[in-house]
């Protein structure tokens, strides 16, 4: 487990002084992928470093594995970054170096033969799917393969703890997509606690089981992936999720169909493959289209949004339409 305690850091220059991280505490629970999204600024890269180290908090603690990370000596401190990976946004190859040999780095440093730091990196490189690219130098590789290097190199001391910065800003979105796809089987088969920030949400969307959001420096909301997107709170939260703009999109709807109600339904996960509309359509007798649709799936579950429009007609249906559709879990607004 890893938790952050009333952490803040605070740059001092002649000038000003700068809160990168203001008073943040949090709960990473054991083989949890945890996201912390945040637009540039947030605090989020700093808030990071801190989990392993590479920045003290000028107040507050982090711990890990019920070990206070942050006031270790230097001994101990390298002996527990063994246990914590890291990859980067900009890979943070040896461009000197085969992909194996990037790979046996961090093993070479911990002491292994090379004998042991050339098994443990085949085994890492048919893991990460590289297989075959072993004696290329990063310069012959595509941004994929490099941070498939940079993952592979991240788990070689076998690490319980994955940090991951901005790991997919500088690829393509079919390799952000296998990248992603590459985290997930990380976590699933190794049992790895995954941390990773990025300002991207179709990332957190599609991995993370839970999610924080950073606005300067604190942390604003935090959540399952259902309830971030199902019941976002903070305005900069509503502008991730895509609220702010289906709010527009509201406005002029109600514009375009100005008789009649205007719907906005909420399916989860449990009800969102039954054939609910048309059994409700039915059960009112109203005349129904349907204007909008989108289906959302995470880590955990999936879920559906729709606009639809009834006719105009009396009240009576309109609240036999809404108290069906209740009774099946479905969340109805009248926009």
């Amino acid at each position: 487990m890893i938790e952050v305690k009333n952490v803040s850091k605070i740059y001092q220059n002649k000038k000003q002084t700068i809160k990168a991280v203001d008073d943040v505490s949090l709960t990473i629970q054991d083989g949890e992928i945890y996201g912390i999204i945040g637009y540039s600024g947030a605090g989020k890269s700093t808030l990071l470093r801190m989990i392993n180290s590479l920045e003290k908090p000028t107040m507050g603690t982090v711990w890990i594995d019920q070990q206070n990370i942050s006031e270790l000596n230097k001994k101990a401190l390298n002996q527990a970054r063994m246990k914590i990976g890291m990859i980067f946004q900009h890979f943070n190859l040896l461009w000197s170096r085969t992909v194996i040999e990037n790979i046996e780095l961090p093993l070479e440093i911990a002491g292994l033969s090379s004998t042991d730091c050339r098994i443990r990196a085949k085994e890492l490189i048919e893991l990460v799917g590289l297989t075959g690219k072993e004696n290329s130098y990063p310069s012959e590789l595509s941004g994929g393969q490099k941070q498939r290097v940079g993952i592979a190199r991240a788990l070689a001391n076998r690490p319980t703890v994955l940090l991951c910065d901005e790991a997919t800003s500088a690829l393509d979105p079919d390799t952000t997509e296998s990248i992603l796809d590459l985290l997930v089987k990380i976590n699933q088969e190794l049992h790895l606690t995954i941390v990773l920030i990025t300002h991207q949400m179709e990332v957190v969307q599609k991995i993370c089981h839970r999610v924080a959001v950073m606005v300067e420096g604190k942390v604003v909301e935090e959540g399952s992936m259902k309830d971030i997107f199902l019941k976002p709170k903070h305005a900069v939260t509503k502008r991730f999720v895509g609220e702010e703009k289906s709010y527009n999109q509201e406005t002029d709807l109600k514009t375009i169909y100005s008789d009649g109600v205007l719907y906005k339904l909420t399916f989860t996960q449990e009800n969102s493959r039954q054939p609910i509309l048309s059994q409700a359509i039915r059960h009112s007798d109203l005349d129904i289209s349907i204007v909008q649709a989108k289906l959302t799936n995470t880590q955990e579950m999936s879920f559906g949004m729709m606009y639809i429009h009834a006719s105009k007609c009396d009240d009576q249906k309109h609240q036999c339409f809404i108290q069906f559709l209740k009774e099946k879990n479905v969340l109805v607004e009248v926009i």
